[in-house]
């Protein structure tokens, strides 16, 4: 951890530093409702859609984990009154997604600090063509911008509480970090485990599989035996269900390179159902299956 120290006065945070990628107009959010899960006496997660949101609230403002679609901001920041009508401070991106970063403006302009790795900001102010082709939607705007870009793990303090965010090798995508809440026993893993469906490489922004399996080590080893892990998606869970999910994307690695290595292709691979004996467990939510499965073969085809 680094030894670089600073005080963020505006925040009431002490740090010790050791583009949206969905369209939101496609989507509607009129019916969207907060869900409000409460952890601990001062620590709440939010669910709406899109990824998963922690609040940490309490004398020095509010701490939160992620920010959802930004037409989700008025719902969001009324759920976060119901706990807390202190000021929002600091905002940390786990990753670059727009189901975790479309609400940065709404928040942004409140006043609090943006914080994300320097690869989540880069990527803001240059998103990724669409999938399907066209042209690269428009830079985020500045109020959405990361303005603290630490690259190595951080300590910062706040609310008596001690959070440690945890850059990630190269994973889900090349900015990922975790957030570890000391006294509250709470981890946050943006949507490097999801326990809900398959793993989600996104190699159009950086991630990797064997990345993936490092920072899947690094979740484990940061996770204590009563540690109340939050996935980016998915029900609340604990340290084991990341080791599960870990052996699961392990099992189905070797299934897809043993098929490589005798010729299949990824249609062929995807036909098989190698996934079939995990899709109960995880729900397979959306077809995550063949997507993983198409991501494996990708970056396995690709070492072959």
């Amino acid at each position: 951890m680094s030894t670089f120290r600073t005080l963020v006065a505006t925040a009431g945070v002490t740090a010790l530093v050791a583009a949206p990628a969905l369209a939101q107009g496609q989507q509607d959010f009129s019916k969207v409702e907060i869900v409000t899960t409460k952890i601990s006496s001062n620590f709440v997660a939010l669910d709406g859609q899109g990824g998963r949101i922690g609040v940490l609230y309490g004398p020095d403002g509010i701490f939160m984990v992620d920010s959802q679609f930004a037409p989700l901001g008025d719902k969001i920041v009324a759920a976060i009154r119901k706990v807390s009508a202190a000021p929002i401070k600091v905002l940390v991106n786990t990753h670059v997604h727009g189901d975790h970063t479309g609400g940065n403006e709404n928040i942004g302009k409140m006043g609090a600090l943006i914080v994300a790795r320097p690869m989540l900001r880069a990527r803001l102010l240059k998103p990724n063509p669409p999938a399907g082709g066209g042209a690269a939607p428009a830079s985020a705007p500045a109020a959405a911008l990361p303005t603290y870009t630490p690259d190595s793990r951080t300590r910062m303090t706040m609310d008596g509480e001690t959070i440690d965010l945890i850059p990630l090798p190269f994973a889900h995508t090349d900015g990922d970090t975790a957030v570890k809440f000391k006294t509250n026993d709470v981890l946050m893993t943006g949507d490097v485990f999801r326990s809900v469906g398959f793993p989600n490489i996104d190699r159009t922004s950086g991630g990797s599989l064997k990345g993936m399996l490092e920072a899947f080590d690094t979740l484990i080893a940061a996770a204590g035996p009563n540690t109340k892990v939050l996935p980016g998606h998915g029900p609340i869970t604990n340290r084991a269900g990341i080791v599960a999910h870990k052996r699961m994307a392990l099992v189905l690695r070797d299934r897809v390179a043993k098929m490589i290595a005798d010729g299949k292709t990824q249609e062929q691979i995807v036909a098989a159902k190698v996934t079939q004996d995990y899709e109960k467990a995880t729900g397979n939510a959306a077809g995550t299956a063949d997507r993983f499965v198409g991501q494996l073969y990708a970056e396995l085809k690709a070492t072959s």
